[in-house]
């Protein structure tokens, strides 16, 4: 490759932003960096990273800018000040935020001459880098083609899902909307455990072997929500609902927290209320496809 090739900035340096720095660096990339804590970069530039004064500069230094803030409000902190030193350049913006914003922040980048590629990261900054590691991609395709061996470097793996600039975030929220109501669910069960003399350690492999168990259920239901079959032939909603009602009782038995299974109490009643007792427990979907009133 030529120096123009390997060639990026990358602006904000929280954990995930370092990371992304220091995989370009080990690639050989001529890296240029900017974060509003300007003493984040010092071990980086110690390692080669080039600091720019300013966002201007940063902008201005690469054709290929790569964008790891908070969200999509830190990006308008950031860029609005330095906008005329955005034509021309292509946001790889991998900051979280919902596919709305995802979509006004490409309407606004491309007014000022830019392109963005919306990126969701699928994993923490300890898989920055790694070959298996993956990341969701939207925005021109032909824009991802030019700059993939870049964003190979990033995560090994890279998934671009459409033109739709708000595609990948969309993805992104879906992972998190699972990871973050496993992860509970596991916190749940540990505080449950500690109620009743166990620890952590104690129900780790009960645990896995659980959350191993799930793969099979999603791919069963999934071909019967995509044709709307919930009949009960396998399962029923009325034996999901003394489920959850003894997994609530047995938490306020135990003294601890219940907010989260009485809020799957809720939506299970939800469903019975909705005359759907006799039908599988995936019919839940269809109450969670709309808002309630």
């Amino acid at each position: 490759m030529s120096s123009a090739k390997q060639s990026v900035t990358v602006i904000g340096l929280g954990p995930m932003g370092q990371a992304m720095v220091s995989a370009f660096l080990d690639r050989g990339y001529d890296v240029t960096v900017w974060n509003r804590t300007a003493s984040r970069a010092d071990a980086l530039v110690a390692r080669g990273a080039v600091p720019a004064p300013n966002v201007e500069e940063a902008l201005a230094s690469n054709e290929l800018v790569i964008l790891s803030l908070t969200d999509y409000d830190a990006m308008y902190a950031t860029l609005e000040p330095a906008s005329a030193a955005l034509a021309g350049r292509t946001l790889v913006n991998l900051s979280s935020d919902t596919p709305e914003k995802a979509r006004t922040a490409a309407r606004w980048a491309a007014e000022r001459g830019a392109v963005q590629l919306t990126g969701g990261v699928t994993v923490p900054p300890s898989g920055i880098g790694q070959a298996e590691s993956s990341t969701f991609y939207s925005g021109p395709r032909q824009v991802f083609d030019q700059y993939r061996p870049a964003l190979e470097v990033i995560t090994g793996r890279t998934d671009h899902r459409g033109e739709d600039p708000g595609l990948a975030a969309l993805m992104y929220q879906i992972g998190m909307v699972m990871f973050w109501t496993s992860m509970l669910s596991y916190w749940q069960a540990i505080a449950l455990a500690d109620a009743n003399g166990l620890t952590a350690a104690d129900i780790l492999p009960h645990a896995v072997e659980t959350a191993n168990s799930l793969p099979g259920f999603f791919s069963f239901y999934s071909e019967r929500i995509d044709t709307g079959r919930h009949t009960g032939d396998v399962d029923r909603l009325a034996m999901g609902m003394a489920s959850v009602e003894h997994i609530l009782h047995t938490n306020a038995d135990a003294g601890v927290d219940t907010a989260l299974p009485a809020a799957v109490v809720d939506l299970f009643r939800r469903g019975m209320d909705s005359g759907h007792a006799a039908d599988s427990f995936s019919s839940l979907v269809e109450l969670m496809t709309k808002a309630e009133a």
